[in-house]
């Protein structure tokens, strides 16, 4: 086996989601700015318990933490409180900066207030997409990919070799998957490209594609047990039994064989994505200076990226962190070469076209 982490130096990219405006309520607007406080808007786990008590303890500045599990939420929720965010830090996935950069909600990583910044592997920091426009936009913290997860007491290796037992006879009822994720692992399934750049200029094709998969799923919509939105849903669903079979973010899944269930995951034959999460000061923040400092605490050493990975499933971007971890949790977040070959990555260029495609059929599947 090899070690996700020390093996994929193209790991680039991150994953999609969809897009549902939340109102911020008032309480929060009206006590975002404080002195001592710092307001985070990040994924269940990805700040470990123990690292936020210490943190706040040795600074006396209060980690408020707001979770969230969807890109597209936090991007509208981040939209409409411009340019008077309520948030100081926010978890930008990394095929979606150009849409964060370009509606001027993130302000460009200062990173020489980070003496900490060498903590990151810097085939992470130092990677194309992590420079946009001449500035560094975010600190790298997690790194993960869309698999297939599968109970290995019912599931055997060879059946999980293609995204094909998703939707078999012998499997129907006990499936789930993360629809609009799953559009772009199914078109790349299909034989063509899930990031759609090689459609940029033929959006009739790509148009076509999106409408081929589109109809591939409504067909198949009634051995679906479910369409999920997060990583707790879908652990929850294995754990009762209520699935075998699962297109997942590999994270949930890791935590899952870290705690000794019987479930493993894959990278399928015909390939998949990968992406990078990281941490960003929103701009204006309203805390900026408490955000910076929180940042740099986190990077302080390898054993809080073990930490969170730990904590979360997904695999550290921090030099040395996995000499944190035991065999078990090492075994959780590796993958075959075989597997690592098929893996692909999120690129961003042509995102407008292609969720402008996904998102209606998207919903024309959950309505069929």
């Amino acid at each position: 086996m090899t070690k996700f982490t020390t093996n994929r130096r193209r790991l680039l990219k991150g994953a999609a989601a969809g897009a549902t405006v939340l109102a911020a309520p008032a309480v929060l607007r009206t006590n975002a700015r404080a002195a001592g406080a710092v307001n985070v808007w990040t994924y269940a786990n990805f700040i470990p318990d123990d690292f936020k008590k210490e943190f706040e303890k040795e600074t006396g500045i209060e980690v408020r933490i707001r979770l969230v599990d969807d890109q597209g939420k936090q991007f509208n929720l981040l939209a409409a409180e411009a340019p008077n965010p309520t948030a100081d830090v926010v978890t930008v996935a990394g095929h979606r900066f150009l849409q964060f950069i370009d509606s001027e909600l993130l302000a460009p990583m200062d990173t020489g207030r980070l003496k900490n910044w060498g903590t990151i592997n810097p085939v992470y920091s130092e990677s194309d997409w992590a420079t946009v426009k001449g500035n560094k936009w975010g600190a790298p913290i997690l790194s993960g990919a869309e698999i297939m997860a599968y109970n290995s007491d019912e599931v055997t290796p060879d059946e999980a070799r293609s995204w094909d037992i998703m939707f078999s006879d012998k499997y129907a009822g006990r499936t789930a998957y993360i629809i609009q994720d799953m559009m772009s692992v199914m078109i790349l399934a299909k034989g063509y490209d899930g990031n759609m750049i090689e459609y940029m200029d033929n959006p009739a094709q790509a148009a076509a594609i999106v409408e081929e998969v589109r109809d591939f799923l409504i067909s198949h919509k009634g051995k679906v047990r479910k369409f999920y939105e997060s990583g707790a849903e879908v652990q929850q669903m294995f754990i009762n039994q209520d699935i075998v079979l699962a297109h997942a973010w590999s994270g949930p899944i890791s935590k899952l064989i870290m705690d000794g269930f019987p479930v493993r995951m894959t990278i399928p034959k015909e390939g998949s994505y990968g992406f990078v999460y990281t941490l960003n000061v929103a701009n204006n923040a309203p805390n900026a200076d408490n955000a910076y400092k929180l940042l740099d605490a986190l990077l302080a050493s390898s054993q809080v990226g073990a930490e969170m990975t730990k904590a979360s499933g997904f695999i550290s971007t921090f030099q040395g962190a996995d000499a944190h971890l035991n065999d078990l949790e090492k075994k959780a977040a590796s993958f075959t070469e075989e597997e690592l070959a098929g893996l692909r990555f999120f690129r961003a260029e042509a995102n407008k076209m292609k969720y402008e495609l996904i998102d209606p059929a998207v919903e024309q599947i959950k309505a069929a």
